[in-house]
This record gives C-alpha cells, structure tokens and sequence, in this order.
C-alpha cells in the first residue's frame, strides 16, 4: 500500500517513513484463497514468529474475502494462534463489517479485529464498529484525517480553523481528537510524513473532545457515496 504509516492508539504512537508510488495502476484488490496463501507465505517469511495479527486489505462484500476458501484457510490460521482480521472499504463498510462478525468458526468469531474508515467526514460505519466493540473485536480506525482533507492543507480549513483556535490546538489534532474520543476505537491510525507532522498530530492527546466539539461538527458529515468518489479522486502520495 502507499504512503506513510503511524500506527496510534489512546496510548502511544509508532512512526515510520515515507514512500511514494508512481504506478499505472495503485491497487489491485485481489481478495482470491491463492492469493492469501501466496500472500501468507510472504508475511510468515518476513515476520517469522512476529506475526500476530493477519489482516486481509480493503474486503468488500463482493471482493471474494468471504469465500469458503478464504475463510477456511483463515480459521485455519487463526487455530494455529495468529488473530484474524480485516479492513474494509467504501461506502457499504458497514455492511462488510457486520457480514465479518457474523462468520463463526468452533462457536467463536472467526475475525477479532476490524479496520475501517471514520473520521468527521466519513462516519457512516459508526454504528457496526460499535457493534464489533461489543462483541470484543479490536476497531482500528484508517483515514482519521481523510486523506488530508482535515488538515490545514485540506478544503475544510475554513470550518476546521476557528473550532482549533477556540481549542489552542491544530486542525489535525482536533481532527485526530474526535476519532481518539470514540469509545469504540482501540487504534488510531494517521498518515505522518515527517517530524513535524508527528508532533501536531500526537498534540490531539492534549484536546478534550466534548459536546460542544460533538454538536459543531455534526454537519460535517457527508453522504457516503459523495465521500467516496470524492476520495477516488484524490493523488497517490
């Protein structure tokens, strides 16, 4: 996948580097049981005995992650210790998300952790991530600050400023502070490419979300749909 990655949580933050990709085509979803088990026996030889957690990418409900022999081949797994989950995408995310944690394999979910898109913009699968919480699967939460778009380099600035101002904070802290302040949500992940970014994106431990926070950005919220293909539309960095 492109980009950088900080991988976050209530508790702390791991930073790594950047990288761009120059590519006629920047994703392929193949979701198909050879390409998990090509795909599986490339993390075992990376990781080894690190592997703990084994996430399939971008699952749709049509992508093929929820063939039989794909999930065979994931309880499988799971049964020789390493947790298994998914990350999922578009504007039906919830949908996929419910469909996970309906799979069982020997009387327990087959999936303990769920990745999806939430952020001010793009809340639309809240409720089935509430849903995954109470049934004890890890939520990590991708795209906090929607590709860019809340922060202070993104179109909603304009909205975004005086609500950070009030605050003494920056738009991305108090972006990052809204996805931080659900309770459903065990991790945060952000984008950081640089020292400084990390930095104004950690200071979001510092913002107290609270309703006032909560009511003056409800209308931030767009339709999924519009959310999505706006998305599409944007570079790969």
């Amino acid at each position: 996948a492109p980009g950088s990655v900080v991988v976050g949580s209530k508790w702390g933050y791991r930073y790594t580097a950047d990288w761009r990709v120059d590519a006629a085509v920047h994703e392929i979803k193949e979701h198909s049981h050879a390409m998990l088990r090509r795909q599986l026996a490339e993390s075992r030889a990376l990781l080894g005995a690190h592997l703990d957690l084994y996430q399939i990418h971008s699952a749709t409900l049509d992508s093929g992650a929820f063939d039989d022999a794909v999930l065979d081949e994931l309880a499988r797994l799971r049964a020789e210790g390493v947790l298994v989950g998914l990350s999922v995408t578009g504007p039906a995310q919830g949908d996929t998300v419910r469909r996970a944690m309906e799979i069982e394999s020997d009387g327990r979910p087959l999936f303990s952790a769920v990745q999806a898109t939430w952020n001010l913009l793009e809340r639309s699968a809240e409720d089935a991530l509430k849903e995954a919480h109470a049934r004890g699967a890890g939520v990590i939460v991708k795209e906090a600050l929607a590709n860019g778009r809340l922060t202070d380099r993104g179109a909603h600035v304009d909205r975004l400023r005086p609500l950070a101002a009030e605050r003494d904070t920056t738009i991305d802290a108090l972006a990052l502070a809204a996805a931080l302040a659900r309770p459903w949500a065990s991790v945060i992940l952000t984008g950081a490419a640089t020292s400084e970014h990390l930095r104004s994106n950690t200071a979001a431990f510092g913002v107290r979300w609270d309703d006032a926070l909560e009511t003056a950005t409800a209308t931030f919220r767009q339709d999924p749909g519009a959310y999505w293909r706006e998305r599409s539309a944007l570079p790969w960095t």
